[in-house]
């Protein structure tokens, strides 16, 4: 059920210069985390996707304008999980904890996570709740690298292992979709700073439509 994000190994090679700066990695987590939970508690009337919408606004806010803060925040802040097993020979294991916060926030924010994100989200509680950091972690690559395509290398690499290496990781053809979405997405920030992740997610639409 839980999927390593694509472009998670590149993302922790930056993760300790980011956090160097004032507003920490950390902090941004957290605010992120609570403003997940607050958007979805507070009745707004408004879809999973517009949610994402508000959600990005906010944490871009708390960053000043940074884009790249933003988008790492994020990435870590819509993980559903705060862990990834890994699976070694001989049926040996290692659990490598990310970074989250307090438990009881982890799950709070886990529950009201944005899962409607797609028109051909599982009907289940869980739906599309992995997929946006997916997308916010090719985003956050493609931002910060532009046109080279690390972030095809890293979302195929990472797709392809985690099903021999991780514990509960399996391909996902939609995963590969939502990481190009990313990816256009940071890309295209570079140059349009009012784009919205909608703008983006949306497009998922339009590569089913038939005419």
């Amino acid at each position: 059920m839980k999927k390593i994000f694509a472009g998670l190994s590149i993302i922790s090679v930056f993760f300790f210069c980011h956090a160097l700066k004032a507003q920490s990695i950390y902090e941004g987590i957290g605010y992120a985390s609570e403003t997940i939970i607050s958007l979805k508690s507070c009745g707004h009337k408004l879809n999973d996707v517009q949610l994402v919408d508000s959600l990005y606004s906010r944490v871009l806010n708390f960053y000043d304008g940074d884009v790249s803060e933003t988008m790492l925040a994020l990435t870590f802040a819509c993980l559903p999980f705060n862990k990834i097993n890994v699976r070694f020979l001989l049926g040996s294991r290692l659990i490598i904890p990310l970074p989250s916060p307090s438990d009881s926030i982890f799950n709070e924010r886990t529950a009201c996570l944005p899962s409607e994100l797609f028109y051909d989200t599982p009907e289940s509680g869980f739906g599309d709740k992995d997929k946006l950091s997916h997308f916010f972690g090719n985003a956050f690559i493609a931002y910060n690298f532009g046109r080279f395509n690390l972030s095809d290398f890293i979302g195929i690499f990472v797709e392809n292992i985690e099903q021999e290496l991780f514990v509960e990781g399996d391909y996902s053809f939609k995963d590969i979709l939502v990481n190009g979405l990313g990816k256009l997405y940071g890309y295209n920030l570079r140059s349009n700073k009012s784009l919205m992740p909608s703008d983006f997610l949306n497009f998922y639409h339009f590569l089913f439509m038939r005419f």
